[in-house]
């Protein structure tokens, strides 16, 4: 049973770190990519800086906000694990 449990929080331990990582990953590569578009929008056409501006900070909130869900996930299976539970019972 004690290596039933340790053997779920270890792999619970490898999956929120996956989690994470790969959301960190690919959160920095997309606001990388967005932030050089927006530079070279803005340097083809000044005047639409403003708006594009806006545009960039709208999705680069959006960009984190689905990392920080990501985390919220992990965050969930470290402290309240549902696996764990389920072998309990």
């Amino acid at each position: 049973m004690q290596e039933n449990i340790a053997h779920i929080q270890a792999f619970t331990a490898l999956g929120i770190g996956i989690i994470i990582g790969l959301g960190a990953i690919g959160a920095c590569i997309g606001i990388g990519i967005m932030g050089s578009k927006f530079l070279e929008s803005a340097a083809r056409q000044p005047e639409l800086m403003p708006r594009l501006q806006g545009s960039m900070f709208l999705l680069a909130g959006l960009i984190d906000a689905a990392f920080l869900i990501g985390v919220a996930i992990a965050m969930f299976f470290a402290f309240a694990n549902p696996l764990l539970a389920r072998l309990a019972g």
